[in-house]
């Protein structure tokens, strides 16, 4: 039978509780509380590296070879793909679930999630070009600062592109979208490039 510590021999500022005549202390509580991980936890975490096993057999080999896995892994992973029968696949990739228990999970995710959604790094690039593309068509100010920071770029081309996206944007009747075609694409294009020489040159040794 459990009872509360309201026993006079221990201080109402205690807390914990009488367990087998025996007064159970509240460190000694929390450890019980913390104790290991519980089935269901450990059904969930068993459950999802099963699951970046799967993809790991898509992921791009730069991205792989990024990971440093186990050889048995790699080897296992290379045989899965071999595999065509249903039965041998999934016990294969059962095998692959088993192997990856022990590997920390986050650089797995993180390399699964840069396949299927760009580096942080691309992302940013892509953005900025969006964003002088833009600029670009909306101001002759922003050709000329994109032209004093990027000498090579060949500006008479670029200013027909604008002059030819201005004209597609210009809407066909009141309230229709504006309209774009190909050289505001191209002005994407010509952007993202120049922006990925630039930082290509600035991550070189010896810059």
């Amino acid at each position: 039978m459990i009872l509360t510590a309201m026993n006079n021999k221990t201080p109402k500022a205690i807390k914990g509780y009488w367990s087998n005549g025996r007064f159970v202390k509240p460190e000694e509580i929390a450890l019980e509380e913390a104790g290991p991980p519980s089935k269901t936890r450990l059904k969930a975490e068993a459950d999802e590296k099963q699951v970046l096993g799967e993809a790991l057999l898509t992921l791009r080999p730069d991205l792989m070879a990024r990971l440093d896995l186990p050889a048995k892994l790699l080897d296992a992973i290379a045989e899965a793909k071999r595999i065509s029968s249903f039965e041998g696949k999934r016990r294969q990739m059962q095998f692959i679930g088993k192997l990856m228990r022990p590997l920390d999970a986050e650089p797995i995710r993180a390399a699964i999630n840069e396949q299927l959604n760009g580096s942080a790094e691309l992302t940013l690039a892509l953005h900025q070009a969006e964003q002088w593309r833009d600029r670009l068509i909306d101001s002759d100010e922003a050709l000329g600062r994109w032209l004093t920071a990027h000498p090579a770029t060949d500006a008479q081309q670029l200013r027909a592109l604008i002059r030819q996206a201005r004209k597609d944007a210009k809407p066909g009747k009141p309230g229709e979208a504006p309209r774009h075609g190909k050289p505001y694409r191209e002005i994407f294009q010509m952007v993202k490039e120049a922006l990925t020489r630039e930082n290509q040159e600035q991550e070189a040794p010896g810059t």
